[in-house]
């Protein structure tokens, strides 16, 4: 949601066949692509002596080049064979345990032997932001060894027929609700960057109604709490756009034959185009150098190129309903910082939250959600204890640094669940009255606010 905001800002309007001409486009390289994938075979191939040659290796990286650079990249998958928990390396099985029609709850059960003492549920909100939920292996991978990690798993609108109806932010709201009561009382909850706003909005409103299932804590990193405090380009351009012009400039139908034939989405291809365009030189000498690691035989190298750009060009389509909301409720109104949001016509009041543990990460370097953006919740957040409140600023990373890296592993990631272990108790009803709101920490990235010892 965020980069391709960014994206946007260099891009002119589309006309309503662009998703077909795309369509079009693609379809019409196929009879190359099938020609290019043949002769690189032939280029490859040991039992050919051109194979051996720095000619024959230049053919064979350029088909491979135009391959990757013409292809239709796929939803990835997490592929989490196993992981490491109490000095055991145990299997790890992905299994769906809730299903609606635009996402699956995905569950990463460990085969764990004997009889050790239950680890804490993690609910993972990923983002609905053009990426797959696998942008996300590494932060689950961070948590699998000290807890049961479960993950949303958005589903490609242009999958999803029009007859299973509409997909806005509230029913975003609603699907967090759901799925918290499915996963019942003793579960953590964490959104990555733009479910911030939603996952608070659940919280919110499952405290106002006494809801036994709200969760224990509430982890919110890099999110757009409040774009009013240290606005980034993203902000800017979505204030000086407005939501009409994202809705005549970036909203089409997806074409037949697709399963969301004629549903209004912002399509994935777009959101890659404004990705791409943010930083086309560095994408442009990052292909160059593919090409002669490939010339040059350096396997490994290609091989980390595969895996970041397999995962980076891997798009899935958003509803026009949900990006357009998301885009005039978080970044043009400003409605959840300002008292002004609602969920199914009633007021979100972040004030009700009395009881759910409130912990706020940002990064030094976020380019996207502004310093103090995040933190704002704990000023939304007026009648919650002091002793369940934290922030922690992470120095030298950026907005993928939040939630990824070896920064993440090292020094995030053994935050969070050391907050998480230390609000393992059931709720108990807390009492009225403000409390001061937690001021952003003068000594940066050398803890949170309020101690959590790791």
């Amino acid at each position: 949601m965020f980069e391709e905001l960014r994206g946007m800002m260099g891009l002119g309007a589309i006309s309503a066949p662009v998703y077909t001409i795309y369509e079009a486009t693609h379809a019409a390289l196929g009879p190359t692509r099938a020609f290019s994938d043949a002769t690189r075979a032939f280029f490859e191939n040991p039992g050919n002596p051109f194979s051996m040659t720095t000619w024959g290796k230049s053919v064979a990286a350029a088909c491979e080049v135009f391959e990757r650079v013409t292809r239709r990249y796929g939803k990835p998958a997490f592929d989490i064979k196993d992981v490491l928990v109490g000095g055991e390396r145990v299997a790890v099985h992905e299994e769906v345990v809730w299903r609606r029609p635009f996402c699956n709850l995905l569950r990463f059960s460990r085969a764990i032997r004997g009889n050790r003492r239950p680890d804490p549920k993690l609910l993972i909100v990923a983002p609905m932001s053009g990426h797959y939920a696998t942008l996300l292996r590494g932060t689950v991978e961070a948590f699998l060894p000290n807890h049961e990690v479960y993950i949303t798993d958005w589903i490609d609108a242009r999958l999803v027929p029009v007859s299973e109806g509409r997909f806005d932010l509230d029913d975003y709201i609603d699907y967090v609700i759901s799925m918290l009561h499915v996963l019942g009382s003793d579960t953590h909850v964490i959104g990555v960057c733009q479910p911030s706003v939603p996952v608070m909005a659940a919280v919110s409103r499952m405290e106002a109604e006494n809801d036994p299932y709200a969760p224990l804590t509430m982890t919110l990193m890099g999110g757009p709490i409040d774009t009013r405090l240290s606005p980034t380009k993203v902000n800017d351009v979505a204030v000086e756009k407005g939501v009409d012009w994202f809705r005549s400039n970036v909203i089409t139908k997806v074409p037949f034959p697709n399963a969301g034939f004629m549903r209004d989405v912002y399509p994935g291809f777009l959101q890659l185009t404004g990705f791409m365009t943010m930083n086309l030189s560095r994408h442009f000498d990052a292909h160059k150098t593919l090409y002669f690691d490939l010339v040059r035989g350096d396997g490994d190298s290609a091989q980390k190129h595969r895996e970041f750009y397999d995962e980076y060009l891997s798009v899935m389509d958003l509803t026009a309903e949900f990006y357009l909301q998301t885009v005039d409720t978080v970044f043009i109104k400003y409605a959840l910082a300002k008292g002004e949001m609602t969920h199914r016509g009633k007021p979100v009041d972040p004030g009700a939250i009395r009881n759910t543990a409130l912990f706020t990460i940002e990064g030094e370097n976020d380019d996207i959600t502004g310093h103090g953006q995040t933190h704002a919740a704990h000023g939304l957040c007026v009648n919650l204890p002091a002793d369940k409140r934290a922030h922690y600023t992470q120095m030298n990373v950026g907005h993928y640094g939040v939630f990824n890296g070896s920064r993440f592993r090292s020094e995030i990631a053994p935050r969070i669940s050391d907050f998480i272990r230390s609000n393992l108790a059931p709720h108990k009803p807390s009492p009225g009255g403000a409390n001061d709101p937690i001021p952003l920490d003068s000594k940066r990235g050398k803890g949170p606010v309020r101690p959590v010892s790791v």
